[in-house]
């Protein structure tokens, strides 16, 4: 079927403006290097950028279900028999699958683990989605989700597959790549002012094999991706290391609640790959302080997982090292991104 329609980005907002690109001195001066840019998702609809990969996967997957070819047509078929869409989510995503939802006219139900904030559950259920909670982690949430789904109760929207080909997390992927697409436009012209190194937070590592694929010949030639992960929930460093996802035991528990994923998504992984990515764990205390620290010098207000790549580029840039193993000096120009604003109250 031709869903064309939905790849452009007014389609999924209709006042869609591109998030800024941040220049932020003050940082890069503390750190050590040329200069630091931040790309401000936080200013995306819904807060984060999960608006982008929940909301086109769900509305390309009502497309596909209903034969809809624009918005006004999936509106009318959503609403002679309303479809669910079922999801897994630690907040963020589950909020962008029941916007799609609630912008087709249809339902969505969202499996939360147990340890997502009341808060985030009702952001969801303010716009209509079903939160149904589940004990344990996120991956538990994802096996309940898959559940529903193969009992036939509705079209699952995952972020994260074992399967390198799944056609709906390929749809996710694709809604962060407009993320990539505005950074090509608001980068430096100049091969040697392009970004050096690309510090980015992974919970199942969607959005950084997003951002390495889409700015694959944008960055400098030697450009390094550096993925960042809470040290108790590394899915994506365990994965490099072993050539293949693994699954981490345990409660995933962190400060930085959007990265409590203990399986890497295997079409992550494989563009991970294929660009050398390399992982950098940091700890509790470095998440903590990175909001603040952003705050500090100059940039949006966030939290533990919106700023974690921040807390992976500070621990890098503070220890010789590290600096060393990532080939991080003072002419290096890192590109950040900020996933979410503050947390809701």
């Amino acid at each position: 079927m031709n869903d064309h329609w939905l790849d452009d980005p007014a389609a999924l907002w209709p006042d869609y403006r591109p998030t800024p690109l941040l220049d932020l001195p003050a940082l890069a001066h503390r750190l050590g290097v040329a200069r630091v840019l931040a790309k401000a998702e936080n200013e995306r609809p819904l807060g984060n950028f999960k608006a982008l990969g929940g909301l086109t996967a769900g509305l390309r997957a009502l497309a596909r279900a209903t034969g809809a070819t624009d918005p006004d047509d999936l509106r009318r078929r959503c609403r002679q028999a309303p479809p669910r869409l079922l999801c897994a989510s630690d907040g963020n995503h589950g909020l962008a699958v029941t916007a799609a939802a609630q912008r087709a006219q249809a339902r969505a139900r969202v499996y939360l683990p147990a340890a997502v904030s009341a808060a985030r559950a009702q952001r969801i259920a303010a716009l209509g989605g079903e939160v149904v909670r589940v004990g344990g982690s996120y991956d538990d949430a994802v096996l309940a989700a898959r559940a529903a789904a193969g009992r036939g109760e509705g079209l699952l929207i995952a972020d994260t597959s074992d399967d390198r080909d799944d056609p709906v997390v390929a749809d996710v992927m694709a809604g962060y790549g407009l993320i990539a697409r505005e950074l090509r436009a608001q980068l430096p012209t100049e091969a040697r002012d392009r970004p050096s190194h690309v510090f980015v937070q992974a919970g199942v590592g969607g959005l950084a094999a997003a951002l390495a694929d889409g700015l694959h010949g944008t960055l400098q030639a030697t450009a390094r991706i550096v993925v960042v992960e809470p040290a108790s929930a590394a899915c994506v460093m365990r994965a490099l290391a072993a050539a293949r996802p693994v699954r981490l035991p345990g409660e995933l528990a962190t400060v930085a609640e959007m990265l409590s994923c203990g399986l890497v998504s295997s079409p992550a992984l494989a563009v991970l790959a294929r660009h050398r990515a390399a992982a950098l764990t940091v700890d509790e205390d470095e998440l903590l302080a990175a909001p603040q620290r952003l705050r500090e010098h100059g940039g949006p207000a966030s939290t533990p997982s919106g700023g974690a790549g921040l807390a992976g580029l500070w621990r890098a840039a503070a220890d010789p090292a590290l600096r060393e193993r990532h080939a991080l000096d003072a002419h290096s120009v890192v590109l950040l991104t900020i996933t979410e604003g503050a947390a809701p109250a």
